[in-house]
């Protein structure tokens, strides 16, 4: 079964090419009722698409959504909803060297080794653009999760290459996120970040680096074991996104130094009654079902793999031959890969929600 849909009850499919006409999802078992523009929406969008910085791809695409359907006088209708966006900004012409030959650690000879030919313009499906459409659903399922339940999904840049922010990701705020270019809270760090970047722009070369992803107010118990536990829905839905080589939650493999006896989260009751665990180095989440803790974990980003250097590759015909990436790439894919992570945490916990509704009542 082709893999272009993602999520049980609220269940999103995307379509569309980086230089076709258009991207965009369908978004089916939505609740009726969320009231949401194309404003809101447009907002999150404005922040994952191309040419917002100088650290970021040239491409100008103004990635104006449109709702087409399952939506009327502001409010979703239950029934499936549309959600396209036109391409304007495209220039196949950059690519026809690619005709020819794979690029180093790209889905170019992949793509073509499962489906017998490929779409080499930008890409084609296994361009970042198709991410769009995750954007533009997590965002509808960002505004259901604030308002009827409290939760926050948000995610900032923790690290570039060797230079690592200092900041407590309890504290972290979207303001401070959306402060610079990088999406750092630190601004020590995101100064050094955004430097490092442009030198490897300038030298026709990439860099990958951290992502960490917070959602806070998860309420106890969503995830559904063995196989769809919270933590492996999350894991699955972060290593979808392009350029992603790497996920922990919780302490991750820092955790296999330690014993458990230091571990171990321990229990308590808090003031209001509430279970609540002094520490939180499970990440929230224990058995694969969310405790109520604040959920946290990291994505690690590899650099982008069209550069503008040259580099030592194979033709359609087998031959050894030299490549340099031609087009309008990011040196660093990670500020706009921030929005990504919040919409694929977003799109986990509401679909969660709503298994753990239709089970429990």
């Amino acid at each position: 079964m082709a893999g272009n849909s993602f999520g049980q009850l609220f269940r999103i499919t995307s379509f569309g090419e980086s230089h076709g006409g258009a991207v965009g999802c369908v978004v089916d078992g939505c609740p009726p009722g969320i009231e949401i523009s194309a404003e809101e929406i447009q907002k999150e969008l404005d922040r994952r698409r191309p040419g917002q910085s100088a650290i970021t791809t040239p491409r100008k695409e103004a990635d104006r959504i449109h709702i087409l359907s399952g939506y009327f006088e502001g409010k979703t209708t239950g029934t499936p909803i549309l959600l396209i966006a036109y391409n304007q900004d495209v220039k196949s012409e950059d690519y026809t060297e690619l005709m020819k030959a794979y690029r180093p650690s790209h889905a170019d000879y992949t793509y073509e080794a499962k489906y017998g030919f490929r779409d080499w313009r930008g890409s084609g499906r296994a361009s970042a653009r198709e991410t769009l459409a995750r954007v533009a659903a997590g965002a509808i399922a960002q505004k259901y999760l604030q308002t009827q339940l409290g939760v926050e999904c948000l995610s900032y840049v923790e690290q570039v290459g060797d230079i690592k922010s200092d900041v407590d990701f309890n504290s972290v705020t979207p303001a401070e996120i959306e402060s610079n270019a990088i999406r750092c809270p630190d601004q020590s760090a995101a100064k050094r970040m955004i430097e490092l970047i442009e030198q490897v722009k300038a030298e026709g070369d990439s860099i990958g680096g951290i992502i960490r992803g917070v959602i806070r107010n998860a309420p106890a118990g969503l995830g559904e074991p063995v196989f769809d536990k919270i933590s492996a829905v999350l894991g699955k839905a972060m290593l979808s996104i392009n350029a992603v080589k790497g996920f922990e939650i919780g302490s991750g493999f820092a955790g296999v130094v330690g014993r458990g006896s230091q571990h171990n989260d321990a229990l308590y009751k808090d003031e209001s009654g509430k279970v609540r665990t002094h520490t939180n180095n499970a990440g929230g989440t224990v058995g694969g079902i969310s405790n109520g803790e604040t959920i946290h974990f990291r994505v690690a980003f590899k650099p982008v793999s069209t550069i503008a250097r040259e580099q030592d590759t194979l033709n359609r015909k087998n031959e050894s031959v030299r490549l340099a990436g031609a087009g309008r790439h990011d040196p660093c894919v990670l500020p706009r890969a921030v929005p990504i992570v919040d919409a694929m945490s977003a799109l986990v916990v509401m679909d969660h929600h709503l298994r753990h509704r239709a089970q429990n009542g």
